[in-house]
């Protein structure tokens, strides 16, 4: 099962991803080998997360995320889908 994840950068900013191992790819946006966009914005802690779903719909998720204003992400990927 996939999930999309909102993390919070040392910036402020956020990141939306999707992965199938959460914990794994902490690991590696941490060690500076995950996004490109993450890399110069250490640390990042998750900031949300949403529930279990296949990776097409986890996908679809992250691009409606990716579209979404700011102060509305957190919100929209907490919502069950």
């Amino acid at each position: 099962m996939w999930l999309v994840y909102l993390v919070r950068c040392a910036d402020g900013t956020l990141y939306c991803g999707v992965t199938n191992d959460l914990a794994r790819r902490m690991k590696e946006h941490n060690a500076g080998r995950g996004a490109v966009y993450t890399r110069g914005r250490l640390p990042v802690r998750i900031e949300a997360q949403s529930v279990p779903m296949t990776r097409s719909e986890a996908l679809r998720l992250e691009m409606k995320i990716k579209k979404t204003q700011r102060r509305k992400k957190t919100a929209l990927i907490r919502r069950p889908h």
